[in-house]
């Protein structure tokens, strides 16, 4: 997964790096993320609150989740499960309309036993 990373009025410290980068690897065993899958991390801050953006694109369908909160660990934290929750409805909803192979006695039939 290609990872792209932007601080708006904010320096981003190895620690969120980190963070963003365990989220995604989540994200990328769900989605079972290949080179094409690209992510971009935009991490800002206005005034009080700290906002975090994030986009992935897998397959031509962008996920995207923006969260503020006080701190940008926790604004960070909400993105990145926002984005999970969206690639699991993403991967259900392509399971569920996918074909699916013949059980039981209609297989049997089938094979002429």
């Amino acid at each position: 997964m290609v990872v792209e990373y932007t601080g708006r009025q904010f320096a981003i410290t190895p620690k969120y790096r980190e963070q963003a980068e365990a989220g995604l690897r989540a994200i990328e065993k769900i989605v079972n993320g290949s080179e094409a899958t690209t992510a971009k991390v935009v991490l800002s801050v206005d005034k009080y609150r700290k906002v975090a953006e994030v986009t992935v694109t897998h397959r031509g369908q962008s996920m995207v989740a923006r969260c503020a909160s006080a701190e940008m660990a926790t604004a960070l934290r909400d993105a990145l499960a926002k984005i999970e929750q969206q690639a699991v409805r993403q991967k259900q909803k392509v399971t569920t309309t996918k074909r699916h192979p013949k059980t039981g006695r209609a297989v049997l039939a089938a094979a002429g036993a």
